[in-house]
């Protein structure tokens, strides 16, 4: 009985000075409760070594003058290049796949289906003002398919989406398209680089 009351005693002496300092040590820090609201360390801005200045945003239909350039042929299909060159003031940026597409009239209306894609999104391509980047349209001959369901009609050229914009630009190549939906690509393009 002697030890379980020393023990008693023992413990209520040590939680009632729990609570309380003594005087020449030095108070341990506090750990926050989970209600305790703990404020978030200070970051320092980024430096401009670690972040691309905004003059490198994507490149815009205004800023690019677009042209197409013979290329290499094979099994049916003719690749040219679709150029696009910097006219701009400005840095930009330059990503991924081109959308294209035949038109046709005064009106401009597309033919047939837009090109198809092929391969993978490639790296950004930064073009500083006059520089130029390109993409690789393959032109599949129309008149291998049956023309019932290709439908052959003359063509003006492409209108041609830069990627990431909404705006187009109408590029002349006169030739013939699909107007309506062949068993294969009429058109395709890579990404640009």
């Amino acid at each position: 009985m002697r030890n379980g009351t020393g023990l008693l005693v023992l413990l209520l002496v040590v939680s009632g000075c729990a609570g309380q300092r003594s005087e020449g040590l030095q108070p341990q820090a506090e750990i926050p409760s989970a209600t305790s609201t703990v404020s978030q360390p200070q970051v320092a801005p980024p430096t401009t070594e670690s972040v691309d200045p905004p003059a490198t945003d994507d490149c815009k239909v205004d800023e690019l003058k677009l042209a197409v350039r013979d290329g290499d042929a094979a099994a049916g299909t003719v690749y040219r290049k679709l150029i696009f060159t910097n006219t701009g003031t400005r840095l930009c940026v330059i990503q991924g796949f081109p959308g294209v597409s035949y038109v046709a009239g005064d009106d401009g209306h597309q033919v047939g289906p837009a090109a198809f894609r092929v391969g993978t999104k490639g790296s950004p391509v930064r073009l500083d003002p006059g520089t130029s980047a390109s993409a690789d349209v393959g032109f599949v001959n129309v008149q291998n398919y049956d023309p019932t369901v290709c439908q052959p009609t003359e063509v003006r050229g492409l209108r041609v989406y830069p990627p990431h914009d909404t705006g187009s630009a109408f590029v002349e190549l006169p030739g013939t398209g699909c107007a309506g939906t062949p068993p294969g690509n009429q058109l395709t393009v890579k990404t640009v680089v």
